[in-house]
This record gives C-alpha cells, sequence and structure tokens, in this order.
C-alpha cells in the first residue's frame, strides 16, 4: 500500500520507486517471494477455518450466541481472508506478469475495464483483515489486555479507516492521471 500510494505525489515518485525496485531485483526476486509469504500465510491460518458447510453453520450459531465482539472479528477476518486469497492472487498474477510496474500501466488498468470495482471490493478487505489481525496478534500475544482494550480498539479502527482513505485517494489518483 505505501509502495502504491506513492503516486499521490506523482507519476515520477512512483515511477522513481518502481524503477529502483526493478534495477536492483527486488520486483522480480520480492514479488514471488510475496506470493510464497501470502500463500504460507493462508495454509497456517486455514487449519482453524470451518470449510465445510456444517462448520460453517455451527461457527456462525456459536458467534450469535456468545454476542462477543472478538469473535465476530474472527468471522469477518476468516470470511476476508477468503476474498483476499482469490483477489490478491488476482492482483499478483497481474501485475506480475506485466513487469516493469509503472504509473501509467497502473493507472491504464484502474481506467479500464472492471479494475476500479475489483479494487474497491478489495482494499476494505484487506484494511479490515489486516486491522482485525494486528488487534487479534496483540491480545494474544498480551499487549492488549482488558484494561487498554477498549483504546487499542479505537486506535486499530482509526489505523483501518486511514489506510482506507489512503487507498481510495491512491485509486482516484489512478483514475484521474493521464495515461
Amino acid at each position: 500500500m505505501i509502495l502504491v500510494s506513492s503516486v499521490i505525489f506523482g507519476a515520477g515518485a512512483m515511477n522513481a520507486l518502481a524503477e529502483f525496485f526493478e534495477s536492483t531485483g527486488m520486483a522480480q526476486v520480492g514479488g514471488p517471494l510475496i506470493g510464497l509469504v501470502f500463500l504460507f500465510h493462508f495454509v497456517l491460518a486455514a487449519r482453524k477455518v470451518p470449510f465445510r458447510a456444517e462448520q460453517q453453520t455451527i461457527m456462525a450459531a456459536h458467534a450469535r450466541r456468545l454476542r462477543h465482539t472478538d469473535t465476530w472479528l474472527w468471522v469477518v477476518q476468516a470470511a476476508t481472508a477468503m476474498v483476499i486469497l482469490i483477489m490478491g492472487a488476482i492482483h499478483m498474477w497481474v501485475v506480475l506478469t506485466d513487469l516493469p510496474i509503472t504509473a501509467a500501466k497502473s493507472a491504464a488498468r484502474i481506467q479500464g475495464g472492471w479494475w476500479m470495482i475489483f479494487y474497491l471490493v478489495l482494499l476494505p478487505m484487506v484494511e479490515l483483515h489486516v486491522g482485525i489481525g494486528y488487534y487479534r496478534i496483540g491480545v494474544k500475544w498480551g499487549f492488549i489486555r482488558r484494561d487498554n482494550r477498549k483504546n487499542a480498539k479505537k486506535f486499530e479502527n482509526i489505523l483501518t479507516v486511514f489506510f482506507i482513505v489512503i487507498g481510495l485517494i491512491t485509486l482516484i489518483r489512478f483514475l484521474t492521471l493521464t495515461v
């Protein structure tokens, strides 16, 4: 997100950053590595996700009965994970099979076809998933306790909204960039 949002400062800023990653080979090596980390994360997390309809029905019933916010956060995180798995793979394939990355290519993709809608769906899914994930890690590792949980949730919500706004500004910039 931070690398792509450099386009907010102009096409030259994004192109310079992309050129650095291209010239050092980081785009060619880093892209597939990110894909592997993405897949590894899914495999590790999938052990806890109910895939069968029967399991999903039971999980939804438990979540409704518990009326526990953190349980619902897990449900949202699991649901967004399924969307991200498919859409993230599509995004990575499209970007990595059309190197080098440039502001003009990214803008052309956003301006043409259904890609704007695609990214308008993917953006909040990723930000919700990551925001909830950081919150849940904080709870699990003891950084977030009962006494600071309310403030931690507020901070995470603000951070999630902030990154969604940055993402929307980035999409608007691509939409208005001359191709």
